[in-house]
């Protein structure tokens, strides 16, 4: 699955556009790599998302959208680090 698609489904980004963004700007690591909106998201990927806040790691349970649309559990938080807002992680 598309990694915009992941986080929109997974409910990490509220919409896909912004998902996006994050991800051509570089606030998205995909197994420590920063990577396009296209890349490929499978199970026990580990994703880094900055948001401006905060920091968060997840390790990737659920990726088939049928599932994902039903709430199952997408993702397991592995560590979420607040940072300032001048800091900027990305």
């Amino acid at each position: 699955m598309r990694l915009d698609k992941y986080l929109k489904l997974s409910r990490l980004v509220k919409r896909r556009t912004i998902a996006q963004n994050m991800a051509n700007i570089g606030a998205v690591r995909l197994n420590q790599r920063t990577v396009k909106p296209s890349a490929n998201v499978s199970n026990g990927d580990m994703l880094e998302i900055a948001y401006p806040r905060r920091v968060l790691a997840v390790l990737v349970l659920e990726d088939q959208e049928v599932l994902l649309r039903r709430n199952a559990p997408a993702y397991e938080v592995i560590s979420e680090k607040r940072v300032n807002e001048d800091e900027r992680p990305w």
